[in-house]
């Protein structure tokens, strides 16, 4: 309160303050004093006891800084000492420490330059591993360091650089197995080729002794006569020349890239690239050349690539662990059949030669029986042939025709003749003639046929081995191949031969004698075709009497030329028949005859009558030939004559022709008596009665009635059975009339 009191707003309130605290500063002054009083005896005794004791003090100073400076002096060298202890123990500690350090990082180091060690020697694989080892095990224990951060961040790089490398060594594989397909595939057919023509050796000893099977229970391994295994008695041969495909190109790129691939966990991928870059190399391989049908070594090339790839491919599905599966390479397989067939179908057609067309079975053969030794199907390819052997027979059946051709050019068409027994026996020997009446003749004689009979059955007999060889290696059974066999001999028959004797008979410089030669060698071919059905049958092995043995069509073939040629004989004499009617030359205004027949017409008849001659020559050795021969020569002589009487009635009836007078039809009459004369003497034996002379009854009546001038009877009896002139039309008899009467009328007016 007394302080606050202070504060307060008093008259002389400070002033009174003022005096009271110096009051109080005075009482406290006085208490100091007495206290400061009070001690003073005792601070002087103090200050005297320290006066006493600092000349002691002064006295131990020196004391002490004597003994400072001994201590000082004595214990400088221990601490120089001490100081080198102290700096080799840091020493020693910092070593062991470094040396410590070292023994874990030592390890790091050895594993990465072992890792360079391995990149440089390309052992990839490896050096994969052992970044496994270095990330796993080593750097995690030296992680602090920075060269470990370095090499950490280096490895990533690392395996890039080895997948990059890898790869590049893969390319170099693929485009190496693409230039060593070839010789891969070559050397796989060559061993089926060889393994093949070894099996069919041991078939044909089997074939020809069958005292022991040379074959084991499963008809693969083929036996000695030792019961020994023939490839094991080959062994040691066999091992020197088999090659594999591993033999001839190096694996280890792709094994080695498989497990790089599969160790950096990217497998797929690679798995993935490596089939697609092998698609596009196998639609490589399987584009042919352009002018691969050429010659066999382009199509052995082209089968050679092929093999070889799938060769390839059939070593990595059983040498790798899933790189490419069985559905992969049967797709690529299936792919790459589809496109060969298409390839050999388009390529064989352009083939025009048969041996060619041969040995391109023969290859297609190989490649399947080497493509199926390593399980791929091939079927198709078998189903492929069946198409090729038509286009064989197609080629064989072009090649023959030129044959065929030339045999027919180069015949002289006349019976061949043999002057001793060897030439009898030469001609036999190659054609399948037996007749007991020339073999009674006395030598020199002749054979009927000519000279190009036994020459075709030779070719056909050729033919039919040719077709035989393509047969062959087609693991067809005996009766298949006899089908084959007859149905391309009845094509070689019906087609190629019978269209070069229907083209032979329609030449123009084909006459009559090398048609009736043309008929003799026809029959005699026709009679050989039982002995070309006993050929086949002899090669097949295959009864005739068979239910589905197909026949050979030669019969019909024969028979159908035979009867082109008899018709050409037909035509040709009308032909000739012709050739003389137009050098005939009537006066039709003439008064009276000449009183002996045109000589047009004799020289006519003459040639009728040489030309029936030569149908003496036709195949009469038996009743059916006989026959024949009749037949031809009957037809052939009434065909003449109804040709000719035609003729002639065309000539009266001429529309040029406007006048005629009784002189020139008397003149007519004379011709037409010689051709009744020529009829009348049997130019061909065979005809009943005047069976041939009817051929000219319209004339004769036409000009008996104008000759006799019987119009009343004509009228009379017309329409009548019995009429005698029963053969004359009256249209015919008007239109000659009418020319006659206009003679009469206009004597003087040209006809």
């Amino acid at each position: 309160m007394q302080w606050k009191s202070v504060y307060d707003d008093q008259p002389n309130a400070h002033k009174r303050f003022m005096e009271k605290l110096d009051a109080r500063i005075r009482n406290h002054d006085r208490e100091i004093e007495k206290m400061c009083n009070f001690h003073h005896q005792g601070f002087v005794d103090a200050i005297t006891e320290l006066l006493k004791v600092r000349a002691d003090a002064e006295k131990l100073m020196g004391q002490v800084s004597d003994t400072n400076r001994r201590l000082q002096d004595a214990g400088r060298e221990v601490t120089a000492q001490t100081e080198e202890v102290i700096r080799c123990r840091i020493q020693q500690r910092n070593m062991a420490t470094t040396v410590e350090k070292l023994q874990l990082c030592i390890p790091v180091l050895e594993m990465y330059s072992k890792l360079k060690e391995q990149l440089e020697s390309k052992r990839y694989y490896s050096a994969l591993k052992t970044m496994e080892q270095l990330e796993n095990i080593y750097i995690p224990r030296v992680s602090q360091y920075r060269f470990c951060q370095i090499m950490a961040e280096t490895l990533p790089k690392l395996r890039e650089e080895i997948k990059e490398i890898s790869m590049s060594d893969l390319k170099d594989f693929l485009e190496s197995i693409r230039k060593h397909s070839d010789k891969i595939g070559e050397t796989a057919m060559r061993q089926a080729q060889q393994h093949r023509t070894f099996n069919s050796a041991v078939q044909k000893q089997v074939t020809l002794s069958c005292a022991k099977p040379l074959y084991g229970l499963n008809s693969r391994t083929p036996l000695n006569h030792n019961g020994l295994s023939a490839e094991a008695t080959d062994e040691e041969e066999m091992d020197e020349e088999v090659l594999t495909a591993q033999d001839l190109v190096d694996f280890s790129p792709v094994y080695r890239c498989l497990h790089i691939y599969t160790v950096l966990g990217d497998r797929e991928t690679f798995e993935n690239y490596y089939r697609k870059q092998r698609k596009k190399q196998a639609r490589l391989v399987l584009q042919p050349q352009s002018n691969m049908h050429e010659t066999v070594e382009g199509y052995r090339k082209y089968f050679n690539q092929i093999v070889g790839f799938f060769v390839v491919e059939d070593h990595i599905l059983h040498a790798t662990q899933g790189l490419v599966t069985r559905a992969f390479t049967d797709e690529l397989w299936n792919m790459a059949l589809s496109k060969i067939i298409a390839v050999l179908r388009t390529h064989s057609s352009y083939c025009s030669d048969p041996d060619l067309v041969l040995e391109l079975k023969n290859l297609i053969v190989i490649f399947a029986d080497t493509l199926q030794g390593y399980g791929f199907p091939v079927n198709r390819l078998f189903d492929l042939l069946f198409e090729v052997r038509d286009q064989y027979n197609e080629t064989l059946l072009k090649k023959w025709a030129l044959v065929f051709r030339d045999i027919f050019e180069q015949d002289n068409y006349s019976p061949i003749p043999v002057e001793n027994e060897e030439e009898y026996k030469s001609v036999v020997s190659r054609f399948p003639f037996h007749d007991a009446e020339i073999e009674k003749q006395q030598f020199p004689k002749k054979l009927p046929m000519s000279q190009s009979v036994p020459q075709i059955y030779a070719q056909v007999k050729e033919f039919i081995y040719a077709s035989l060889k393509f047969s062959e290696s087609l693991h067809r059974s005996s009766t298949e191949i006899d089908d084959m066999l007859r149905k391309s001999t009845n094509l070689l028959l019906t087609r190629t031969l019978s269209s070069c004797l229907q083209n032979l008979i329609k030449k123009p410089h084909i006459g009559l004698t090398e048609l009736v030669q043309i008929i003799i060698n026809t029959t005699h071919l026709e009679h050989a075709c039982k002995y070309l059905e006993d050929f086949i049958t002899n090669i097949t092995n295959v009864s005739p009497e068979t239910v589905h043995t197909t026949r050979l069509y030669g019969l019909s073939t024969f028979k159908d030329a035979r009867h082109a040629a008899e018709g050409e004989i037909y035509t040709k004499l009308n032909q000739k028949i012709d050739e003389f009617i137009q050098l005939a030359d009537y006066e039709w205004g003439m008064s009276e005859s000449d009183g002996r027949a045109s000589g047009y017409l004799m020289d006519l008849i003459n040639f009728l009558r040489s030309t029936f001659q030569v149908f003496t020559h036709l195949p009469n050795n038996n009743n059916d030939h006989a026959a024949m021969s009749g037949k031809v020569a009957q037809t052939a002589c009434m065909s003449a004559c109804k040709h000719l009487a035609t003729s002639l009635m065309q000539m009266l009836l001429d529309t040029e022709l406007k006048q005629i007078s009784m002189g020139a039809i008397q003149q007519f009459n004379l011709d037409v008596m010689q051709c009744e004369l020529f009829a009348s003497s049997e130019p061909v034996p065979g005809f009943q009665g005047d069976t041939l002379q009817l051929a000219f009854i319209d004339l004769r009546q036409l000009l008996d009635l104008f000759m006799v001038w019987d119009w009343s009877t004509y009228l009379a009896d017309y329409g009548q059975p019995t009429s005698k002139y029963l053969r004359v039309n009256p249209s015919t008899a008007l239109a000659l009339l009418e020319k006659y009467v206009l003679f009469l009328l206009f004597p003087s007016a040209q006809c």
